[in-house]
């Protein structure tokens, strides 16, 4: 979720915050790549938001099928340090790695345009993973909108073809900033006619649903809110919504469509998401059941102080508690069978990380420590 694929794990690790109150290259440095392609396609794909959850798996998928794939990222370090090496080196293996800032417009139409200039280097497509961490209004706008933006005035500066953005499912009905910002860009998408787009509304992603592992496994409860049947979700595995946003570059039954997209699991309550953590993990069911009525509770007393003493900060609690609200009410959930994709199942992922673990993420990963 980023945050806008993030659903109840985070939201419980923000309810408690509340509560308690490869090669890579600079931008300077693309000039100097060879004109080399990787076999299959012969064309060259941009990805911006490389480094995260979803944007490196889609650069691995990028390089799987063919593509010469540029990689943006804001830090190399990133990726380079050893500790980066040994996290996302797997994901970037093949892909040419360039340091940009993509909320720098100027920066990022020179790295685009020095790709373009390499002899064949046309840029076939861009793919933006962008998504602002906090949700609040100044990310929301600076990222999910005005960033994202930047990738595609860039990409119309250079040629490039076809668009292909990460979007969200939950912009459907839209409460909250991040989502409005969301929406605001896919406005100006479909408002131009220089490049061809595809716009992939997510449901969740395996990650946003798995941030109690580490807690059940040390024999905490399952937290859940109302009755654990409030919401429901069928989530989509990385490496399947990859998949599906590099076969939408050259499927034309997507070119200029926004697409609903979950992943194969039928309808899942978050209840029945613990049970099946709980399976994984090899220990009986045990259930926290927290009131909804918290959640107004916080944001009202929040609001209240914000608008009192016209603070940023509160506001910014505030909406952050409207973030947590809006994914303990909402469903995020396909039910047509086109808006449903991949062969990986929850279950599949659970019984997985129960063995090897998860990635670190201070957003969805609930009371868990950095890798030392």
């Amino acid at each position: 979720m980023t945050l806008s694929y993030s659903t109840n794990e985070s939201i419980i690790r923000l309810l408690v915050g509340l509560l308690f109150f490869s090669t890579t290259y600079s931008v300077d440095e693309v000039a100097a790549f060879s004109a080399t392609k990787m076999p299959g396609t012969g064309k060259t794909t941009v990805i911006a938001g490389a480094s995260g959850y979803i944007g490196k798996s889609v650069v691995r998928e990028s390089v799987r099928q063919g593509y010469n794939t540029i990689a943006l990222v804001r830090d190399k370090e990133k990726v380079t340090s050893k500790e980066g090496e040994a996290l996302y080196g797997q994901f970037f293996d093949g892909a040419n790695v360039v340091e940009c800032d993509v909320t720098n417009p100027d920066q990022l139409t020179k790295a685009l345009e020095m790709i373009k200039s390499q002899e064949g280097n046309e840029i076939d497509a861009v793919i933006s993973c962008l998504a602002s961490r906090s949700g609040i209004k100044k990310d929301a706008y600076a990222i999910d909108y005005q960033a994202t933006k930047n990738c595609l005035d860039s990409g119309i500066s250079v040629g490039a073809r076809h668009f292909v953005l990460l979007s969200a499912f939950c912009v459907k009905n839209p409460w909250l900033q991040f989502q409005q910002a969301k929406l605001k860009f896919e406005s100006d998408l479909q408002n131009q006619s220089s490049m061809t787009y595809s716009v992939v509304r997510p449901t969740a992603f395996f990650k946003s649903v798995s941030g109690q592992l580490e807690v059940i496994q040390q024999g905490a409860p399952f937290v859940m809110f109302g009755d654990g049947e409030v919401t429901r979700c069928n989530p989509i595995a990385e490496a399947d919504l990859a998949t599906y946003l590099v076969d939408s570059i050259v499927d034309k039954s997507r070119e200029n469509e926004i697409i609903n997209l979950g992943g194969p699991d039928e309808p899942l309550t978050m209840k029945k998401q613990g049970e099946m953590l709980f399976d994984a993990v090899g220990k009986e069911p045990n259930f926290f059941f927290a009131p909804l009525w918290l959640f107004d509770t916080i944001i009202d007393s929040l609001q209240w102080i914000a608008n009192t003493f016209d603070s940023e900060m509160f506001e910014n609690a505030a909406e952050t508690g409207r973030i947590g609200k809006y994914y303990a009410v909402e469903d995020m959930l396909t039910t047509e069978p086109d808006e449903k994709f991949g062969t990986i199942t929850l279950q599949e992922h659970y019984d997985r990380i129960a063995v090897e673990g998860q990635e670190y993420d201070p957003y969805t990963t609930m009371f868990a420590k950095a890798p030392e």
